[in-house]
């Protein structure tokens, strides 16, 4: 039996992407809500090691236990592979963070727009969550509900498990000289609803990371342009994005 308050998590997550800006952030926000157990998956095997040791010192639950792996998102063996891992480990998942991406090579019109780039993009940005979710769904559908003890509020089942598929504006509305990002994106969306489980998705703008910055390089006038059609007139930092991955965590079922 769990006992937590109202958006303070327990239970068991995994973080794919845990090496970029919006995961890293992520790994830390859910430390400290109070995970027990964490598994950290990225790409890049070494940067996603570096994080969970971050981490774990941020860490609110005195039984946290973590551990961080390689994963190919595009690849099912690889894919499997992870979430076997964590079974193995921690014997559920509670949580499932899907927080990878990539932009286009080349900021050009679809005419223009090469096939090598179009598969690289979709096979990541939408692949990956197929299978991720795919597998993910797979051993929450199987697991026993489990509860929480909410305080003032009772005892309430929380489910089997909830996975949050961080996405982007570009799900909503299209952007002509991104047209792979795009599409991947509002792939995204079709993989969050078709999920059969409980699959929520956070559309941010403009997100203060390597690939912000690599478009500010690009477009100069990013920032202007930002700034005219942001409310905040600024970048959403990491930690924001991660704020809402939390908001919808705790509501499992």
């Amino acid at each position: 039996m769990r006992k937590m308050a109202q958006f303070k998590l327990d239970g068991v997550a995994i973080v794919v992407g845990a090496a970029g800006g919006i995961g890293r952030e992520v790994a830390f926000t859910f430390a400290e809500a109070g995970v027990k157990g964490m598994l950290l998956a990225d790409v890049n095997a070494e940067a996603s090691a570096e994080v969970a040791e971050q981490a774990k010192s941020l860490a609110s639950n005195p039984a946290y236990t973590y551990l961080s792996t390689r994963v190919d998102a595009t690849d099912v063996t690889s894919v499997d592979e992870m979430v076997d891992l964590a079974v193995k480990t921690f014997g559920r998942i509670d949580y499932c963070i899907n927080a990878f991406g990539v932009d286009v090579a080349e900021y050009v019109p679809p005419q223009q727009t090469t096939l090598e780039d179009y598969d690289r993009v979709l096979g990541i940005n939408t692949k990956g969550p197929f299978l991720i979710t795919r597998a993910v769904g797979r051993v929450m559908l199987s697991q026993e509900p489990a509860q929480a003890d909410f305080g003032r509020l009772g005892l309430r089942d929380i489910g089997r498990g909830s996975i949050v598929n961080v996405s982007s504006a570009m799900a909503l509305v299209a952007v002509p000289a991104k047209a792979p990002y795009t599409t991947s994106k509002h792939a995204v969306t079709g993989v969050t609803k078709a999920a059969g489980i409980r699959v929520n998705q956070v559309c941010p703008t403009w997100v203060r990371t390597p690939m912000f910055e690599e478009e500010c390089r690009r477009i100069p006038e990013t920032p202007e342009a930002l700034n005219k059609l942001s409310p905040i007139k600024r970048p959403i930092e990491p930690d924001e994005v991660a704020a809402a991955c939390l908001l919808v965590g705790p509501a499992i079922g």
